[in-house]
């Protein structure tokens, strides 16, 4: 069912998404000097940052002007905890989300009720462009609360015209039956939590190539192009990558369109994107690699100027939309492993494992010292239905560790766990478990 690249129906798509670069990157201009004017009259850090690098937002008059200004991190963020970025007064603010807040004070975002129409609009926007269309059954199984996946997803349907089915993480089991028996076509998780369900589908003795599902938009979390084949093989439906974070609005920053399939189509009428060398932060052309920076364009609440997302991918030419693509994010700056003086992502070991079809996509890397030497472990499960034992599990375990050495540059210790053994996430997968400190 998976799908053949589509000619692009033009119905009912927004003008700008199929505008000439001329008219986008007019737009763009219009809306950065708005923007950096707003952040500037009316969040003091912005002010401070600005006059304290010698930019004024009456300096840009090209695009290009945007690199003098100064870069935003997560750490400005948590250091105005809670409403100092807020560029609105608190009263106009209709919504409030938060990041988890698991390594320090959590990152608070707002929204206006403009910012929130407007994110339903660019979710609804998303969901076409993956194929959805009035009337499909949404399944969401994003995560709701202070996490911006479930609502966001969930307010994108309804706005395209959708059948939206709430049911959040967890309870496995239900969400099986709720997309068999309301006929979900559209399912809205996490890859990983996806391969989650497919699982249980397995466990109730039911073909989840059957199912009702046609298209699965699957964000939150880096995932290679293997995982993709492994879930489109699964439940022979098209698989698309969603992008957005909640510093700069949630879900539906960017997404791929059925039609190509060739990596996510940025919404830059709202967001524009730069790609920056992580070490120096300086701008790279399009089509390096690097890490993806931000300026929202026309948020009110909470506008961010040139935040680093710590996502690693490169800006590449619209093909199905004019606007610019990013790849496939497969890592962050932030999640690299440097063991023994090799740079690793959890991406390339997982690519590896999926080559292996005698392992199943469940994993986590376990980091711990031997003396004063780091050592990668690699914890995986068998193929459900395939258990390994003895000179088998030996074997898959040896393979395992030269491919990784061969295309990662790491050696990497395997241990395999019987099926079940890793435990399944109900939003974004925790694949890095640091045990050097333990004890």
């Amino acid at each position: 069912m998976t799908s053949m690249p589509q000619p692009l129906d033009r119905r009912d798509l927004d003008p700008i998404e199929i505008a000439s670069r001329d008219e986008i990157e007019a737009l763009q201009l219009q809306r950065l000097k708005w923007s950096l004017h707003h952040a500037y009259a009316n969040v003091p850090y912005y002010k401070a940052a600005f006059d304290a690098a010698g930019v004024h937002p009456d300096d840009v008059k090209d695009l290009s002007d945007l690199a003098r200004f100064p870069l935003t991190t997560k750490a400005d963020l948590r250091a105005n905890y809670p409403f100092g970025m807020f560029a609105v007064p608190r009263e106009e603010v209709v919504r409030v989300h938060a990041s988890s807040g698991t390594t320090g004070k959590p990152t608070v975002v707002g929204y206006t009720r403009k910012d929130i129409d407007l994110w339903a609009d660019l979710m609804a926007r998303s969901t076409r462009a993956a194929g959805g269309r009035p009337g499909d059954v949404v399944h969401v199984s994003y995560g709701y609360g202070l996490f911006t996946g479930g609502l966001g997803a969930h307010y994108g349907a309804e706005r395209l015209g959708c059948t939206v089915v709430p049911v959040s993480g967890g309870m496995t089991e239900r969400q099986v039956q709720l997309i068999e028996d309301f006929g979900a076509t559209i399912i809205m998780v996490t890859p990983s939590y996806m391969l989650a369900i497919a699982d249980e589908y397995k466990r109730q003795g039911l073909d989840s190539r059957k199912s009702p599902l046609r298209v699965g938009m699957h964000g939150a979390e880096p995932w290679t192009e293997a995982m993709r084949v492994e879930i489109e093989e699964a439940f022979d439906m098209d698989a698309l990558d969603l992008y957005g974070l909640s510093e700069v609005i949630g879900p539906g920053v960017a997404c791929e369109c059925i039609e190509t399939k060739d990596g996510l189509h940025l919404w830059e009428d709202h967001f524009y994107p730069e790609v920056v060398d992580p070490e120096t932060g300086a701008v790279l052309r399009d089509g390096e690699m690097g890490e993806l920076v931000f300026t929202s364009l026309t948020k009110e609440a909470f506008p961010v100027i040139r935040y680093r997302t710590r996502d690693l991918t490169r800006l590449l030419p619209g093909t199905a939309r004019s606007m610019r693509r990013i790849e496939k994010v497969t890592g962050r700056s932030d999640d690299m492993l440097i063991v023994r003086g090799v740079n690793v992502f959890p991406s390339q070991i997982e690519e590896q494992i999926l080559r292996d079809a005698r392992l199943s996509p469940h994993y986590v890397l376990e980091l711990s010292r031997d003396g004063r030497l780091d050592v990668l472990t690699v914890v995986v499960e068998p193929r459900p239905g395939r258990p390994l034992g003895g000179d088998a599990s030996e074997a898959v375990a040896a393979s395992l560790a030269e491919h990784v050495k061969a295309f990662a540059g790491v050696h990497v210790e395997v241990r395999l766990v019987p099926e079940g053994g890793i435990a399944r996430s109900m939003g974004k997968a925790k694949r890095i478990v640091d045990l050097r400190d333990a004890g």
